[in-house]
């Protein structure tokens, strides 16, 4: 699949996780092995499923790690949705990660399409063979 580092989907996701880093810092300690740490361990999911997707070679394995990537992202906007209604995140905070991690979502929707379009286009050859 190529260089990871490449992808504009990926970048983002890195910087929400350095982002997101910065923000859970401020939760309560109690909230350490709770909501900190499930933030946390969503954000970088997004990011390392599409890493993981890249190293595998094939479209197929591709599609499979971005859609746990999209899963991951959701989970994580449910995560920052509880943070900000129990007042641990600021609504400006909230609005500004909401929409960093509305535009990959998008992203990750197009490139799973993309992805998933380009496995079936090369099975069809395969079987037409």
């Amino acid at each position: 699949m190529g260089d990871y580092r490449k992808l504009e989907v990926w970048q983002l996701s890195h910087a929400l996780v350095l982002d997101i880093y910065k923000v859970t810092s401020s939760y309560p300690n109690h909230e350490m092995f709770g909501l900190t740490s499930q933030t946390r361990r969503a954000a970088i999911s997004i990011a390392a499923n599409i890493v993981e997707g890249c190293g595998r070679g094939r479209d197929g394995e591709m599609s499979r790690f971005l859609i746990i990537s999209l899963g991951s992202a959701t989970e994580l906007e449910y995560h920052l949705l509880v943070a900000k209604d129990v007042g641990y995140l600021p609504n400006t905070e909230y609005d500004r990660l909401s929409e960093c991690l509305s535009r990959i979502l998008r992203m990750l929707n197009t490139f799973t399409q993309r992805v998933r379009n380009s496995f079936e286009a090369s099975n069809k050859k395969i079987a037409a063979r």
